[in-house]
């Protein structure tokens, strides 16, 4: 029915290529509706490409250009064409990832307008396992339709169940689980969310199956529960979990079994005409093998669901590393679940296999495959964690050893060895407890920084002003590192962040690039505005970073891509930590500088020649005669009531990267870029700062009033203001009870304010209504500054650009190359 609609609607509308239809159906009858069209390539089309093999924009790009269905390939069976519908014999589960959880005040609820920063897409053969499988993709901490929580996390004291069931939230369906386990039938859960049975139905049989093995002893398991258990989507670390065993002795049970997971197609035409694709995936539900394992390819791990660390910045360097082996002659084995990447189109690789990035279905696929090897490095943290799980259980890692990787994520490892090394670092404890750490501030003194192991974009990690802070955050970081130690160190304030992306090789720093945060120390990198080259530290500092790198680089043994942060104050520098991987700034610096450093570290993995003389080594940096700036992208008007403010907690979900002649032609173009609306001469820019912080920000003020900014202010910020000559209105704080002025967020709200600059602080009674301030201008969708090293730049930018040019980033690197080619010469 809602397809013979769609084809009387595109044909009514005349529409050639990709088109999205969204529909409104009664579960109860027949009755539709059409809710919008869009004439366009959807959110979903990548998604719908990926599920049936049948590439949309590919054969839209075709339809656009004349060409006929019938005279377009089916790239899937390399015999029929494109004009046959797509036909499957799997089920395909496609589950959102939100990182809700990381905006405190932010609700948990989720509707009609789009929360999630990501999406996993799971294969199967059944619906229980295709789901299972999905929600493990999600997250590592998940296993499966469970009633436990992700990341260790447990229910609150007055959890409502039948609330949590009825409202949709990112945990709704633990909730689902939960009501399942505790007795409520399918057609409760039914009433309570409207839930169509046969979905109900199936995730009861899961819970069922459950409840049958988790009583049951492991030796008494037999191999028809174990195929049962399988084909339902359980892995072997539920298994071990339920039946009081481990995830290695399931498995070796269940290979004793000889009970393995079979290799299957993806199949446009559901085996109507033989398949001839590289695309795969795993099922518990078969009887054979779709294909032969002669290839021996190398295998490189993906980077998983998008969400906030880990986005398009760890696929292009996965993608890259692909590119590079390919070119090299090398097979290729590409290992993900994101429907979103490049890296999971299956004309990438030689084999892709669209499958969980876990240890159970690593090792699966490595032994049908006997690969050659496996790359780690370049998919982030999720790939970087297995590495050492891998090659204890005999997989051949390529690159660093896993017992260095481990050594540099463990903290207080990686911190004991600086120590040796002689590496300056802040002041650091590795902590057992709470009174170790309320002594060891009040050793150092507070500002300090606790940070958690083994985790992506500073999850967890917060700056603690005192006592009452340092108790609660240590209790978040203890949750999300529970195997690994929590350290905590001195938080060196006014100090700025250098980022070194560098490749090595047994040891040895073959290219690297220095770059410079905006911001000062406090804002995670991936939030912070990163310049290339650096801008403000000194040669000396430059000289103690590389010095360090290099120390680091051979007592490490670094085989491959790596990154180090570095905190710099005056010439003094000292590391924060280590990263034996790519990290999220690898593509914008390999962008910058010219050379792609994850094809460097390919290339030397293979033993491949290299020129090493022409590479920026720490010896001769090659640095570019032109500006680039790497600027964040914020999800906040999304995010209903989270606090729009930069901690050490990554929260952006996307960036820009744009370049110039110099660092304030750069920033503003990364700034437009954002979607920043630069305001005119003339416009009214309301201003919030604390009390000391007044002298700081006066030449700043000063110089935007210069600019024709009318200024307005809160009462002792107008007046230290026009003490000093700068005129600015006085306007009243949000909960303030008087009258007599306007208040700040009314003249957002009507539209009176054209920028806000509020820089938040913690030593003020304000502390509601600067939120407030905040809050109102990204709801009113007025550009709001809250940094103040952002604001002194910007301020710079505007006075020292008169004309913003369009020039691209090739055509400084043309100008680049004339000037070595001319020295050559």
């Amino acid at each position: 029915m809602l397809r013979e609609t769609a084809i009387k609607t595109v044909r009514h509308m005349g529409i050639v290529g990709e088109c999205n239809i969204q529909y409104a159906l009664n579960p109860k009858s027949l009755e539709y509706c059409i809710i919008e069209i869009n004439a366009r390539l959807s959110r979903s089309s990548a998604l719908a490409s990926k599920a049936t093999g049948y590439p949309l924009a590919f054969i839209a790009a075709k339809l656009a250009l004349g060409i006929t269905l019938p005279e377009i390939r089916n790239a899937t069976t390399q015999t029929t064409s494109a004009c046959f519908e797509p036909s499957l014999d799997y089920i395909v589960t496609k589950i959102p990832r939100w990182d809700l959880d990381r905006f405190h005040g932010t609700s948990k609820q989720i509707g009609s307008s789009m929360k999630s920063v990501g999406e996993v897409m799971a294969i199967g053969r059944t619906f229980e396992e295709s789901m299972q499988k999905a929600l493990r993709m999600t997250h590592p901490s998940i296993d499966g339709f469970t009633h436990e929580l992700p990341i260790g996390k447990t229910y609150e004291r007055d959890f409502d169940l039948e609330a949590s069931v009825v409202m949709p939230t990112n945990t709704r369906i633990h909730a689902i689980a939960k009501a399942l386990y505790e007795g409520y039938s399918v057609e409760r859960i039914h009433d309570l969310t409207a839930i169509d049975c046969w979905f109900l139905h199936k995730l009861k049989r899961i819970v069922d199956l459950e409840k049958e093995v988790e009583n049951m002893d492991s030796k008494h398991l037999t191999s028809e529960n174990m195929q049962v258990m399988k084909e339902a989507g359980f892995s072997d670390r539920r298994l071990g979990s339920l039946l009081g065993s481990t995830e290695d002795d399931i498995r070796l049970q269940r290979i004793a079994m000889n009970i393995r997971p079979w290799v299957k197609q993806i199949d446009t035409m559901a085996a109507e005409y033989p398949a001839a694709t590289n695309y795969l995936y795993c099922s518990y539900n078969g009887m054979e093998h779709d294909l032969t394992f002669n290839d021996h390819g190398t295998m490189v791990l993906g980077c998983g669901p998008y969400h906030i660390g880990s986005s398009v910045e760890f696929d292009w360097c996965a993608v890259s590393c692909i590119r590079n082996l390919r070119q090299l002659g090398r097979k290729t084995v590409v290992v993900n679940h994101n429907p979103e990447t490049v890296s999971t189109d299956f004309d990438e690789c030689d084999r892709l296999y669209f499958e969980e990035l876990s240890l159970e279905r690593i090792l699966d696929i490595y032994q049908h495959e006997s690969c050659a090897g496996v790359v780690v490095s370049v998919g982030g943290q999720i790939p970087n964690n297995l590495a050492l799980p891998l090659y204890k259980r005999g997989v051949t890692i390529l690159g660093t050893s896993p017992l260095q990787i481990y050594a540099a994520e463990e903290r207080s490892i990686f911190s004991d060895i600086l120590d040796k090394l002689n590496i300056d670092q802040p002041k650091w404890k590795a902590l057992t407890s709470l009174d170790e750490a309320l002594e060891f501030a009040a050793s150092v003194g507070y500002p300090c920084l606790l940070r958690p192991s083994f985790v992506l974009s500073g999850s967890a990690m917060n700056v603690c002003h005192g006592p009452g802070e340092l108790k609660n955050f240590l209790g978040e970081a203890t949750r999300v590192s529970q195997d690994h130690p929590v350290v905590i160190s001195k938080f060196m304030e006014d100090a700025r962040e250098v980022e070194m992306d560098a490749v090595a090789h047994f040891g040895q720093v073959v290219a690297h690039a220095v770059s410079e945060h905006v911001e000062n120390a406090g804002v995670h990198s991936g939030d912070a505005t990163l310049i290339l080259p650096t801008q403000t530290i000194t040669a000396d500092a430059l000289d103690k970073i590389r010095e360090a790198t290099r120390k680091v680089a051979k007592a490490f043994d670094i085989s491959g891509p790596f990154n180090m942060q570095f905190i710099v104050k005056d010439s003094a520098a000292m590391v924060i930590e280590c990263n034996l991987r790519a990290s999220r700034s690898f593509p914008f610096v390999s962008k910058t500088i010219g050379h792609d450093l994850i094809g460097i570290a390919t290339k030397l993995w293979l033993g491949e020649p290299l020129d090493l003389e022409s590479l920026p080594s720490l010896e001769n940096p090659q640095l570019p005669n032109y500006v680039g700036i790497k600027a964040p992208m914020f999800s906040w008007p999304r995010l209903r009531d989270a606090d729009p403010v930069l901690k050490c907690e990554m929260a952006s979900t996307g960036e820009v990267a744009c370049f110039g002649p110099d660092i304030h032609v750069a920033f503003l173009k990364a700034l437009m870029s954002t979607g920043f609306k630069l305001p005119k001469t003339q416009s009214n820019l309301l201003i919030g700062i604390q009390h000391s912080f007044q002298p700081r920000f006066l030449p700043t003020a000063k110089k935007l009033n210069q600019l024709g900014f009318k200024l307005f202010a809160t009462k002792a910020t107008a007046e230290y203001l026009e003490a000093h000559n700068i005129g600015a209105t006085t306007v009243r704080w949000p909960l303030e009870e008087d009258n007599t002025t306007p208040s700040a967020t009314k003249l957002i709200e009507d539209g009176t304010i054209d920028l806000v600059i509020n820089l938040p602080n913690h030593n003020t009674k304000y502390v509601q209504d600067n939120y407030l301030i905040r809050r109102s201008a990204v709801d009113c969708q007025v550009p709001l500054l809250t940094n103040f090293e952002i604001v002194q730049l910007f301020a710079s930018s505007l006075d020292h650009v008169g004309r913003v040019d369009a020039t691209s980033l090739f055509h400084y690197r043309r100008d680049l190359n004339s000037v070595k080619n001319s020295k050559i010469s």
